[in-house]
């Protein structure tokens, strides 16, 4: 299973999901699919749009962790 960390960072720095969403130029759903962890998948240019803002690597923001 993949977790995303988006809502622990967003927390981090008292964010809302429509900050991210308006500074990065990506849909709020996506971004609330993400916070939510509820995204089937994920475009790499978001990805690269959430790691510059949050000035954070891919693995900052995903982690797989082994279902049991």
């Amino acid at each position: 299973m993949i977790k995303c960390h988006l809502s622990r960072l967003m927390g981090e720095r008292k964010l809302k999901i429509s900050d991210v969403a308006r500074a990065i130029d990506v849909h709020r759903n996506t971004i609330t699919l993400l916070y939510d962890e509820n995204a089937n998948r994920v475009d790499l240019d978001t990805l690269n749009k959430l790691c510059i803002f949050f000035d954070c690597n891919v693995d900052d923001l995903l982690q797989f962790v082994p279902e049991e």
